[in-house]
């Protein structure tokens, strides 16, 4: 029983995450246009709209405990990806380096954490 519920509590938490930030997106669109947009990114629009309904679906899927496999493969799709594209620490300079860095980290142990999720 109690695995169970750590579990439920722990996709709720994690996925909450996800919708959390998936709705700041869209609050904050025009910011994180610009911001993909200064990082060469192909139309900025639309992937970001893209990705944070990605967020907001799948994270709301994994927080309710519905079709969890498929809601946590998604969103490791997605961190995995927004880590390659975003979060590229090699080709930048120190202190930023260093935050870059630490922050693609986070993301892989948050990919663990979804794949533990996906699993249960």
């Amino acid at each position: 029983m109690f695995i169970q519920t750590a579990q439920a509590f722990g996709a709720l938490l994690i996925g909450g995450v996800f919708v959390f930030a998936g709705i700041e997106h869209f609050v904050r669109f025009k910011a994180m246009c610009d911001y993909l947009a200064s990082r060469k990114f192909p139309a900025p629009r639309l992937v970001l709209a893209a990705g944070s309904a990605i967020e907001i679906i799948a994270g709301a899927m994994l927080a309710l405990g519905i079709a969890m496999a498929f809601a946590a493969g998604a969103l490791v799709v997605f961190t995995l990806a927004t880590n390659l594209m975003l979060l590229r620490f090699w080709a930048s300079e120190e202190p930023e380096r260093q935050v870059l860095r630490n922050a693609f980290l986070i993301n892989f142990a948050v990919v663990g954490g979804l794949l533990l999720a996906g699993a249960s």
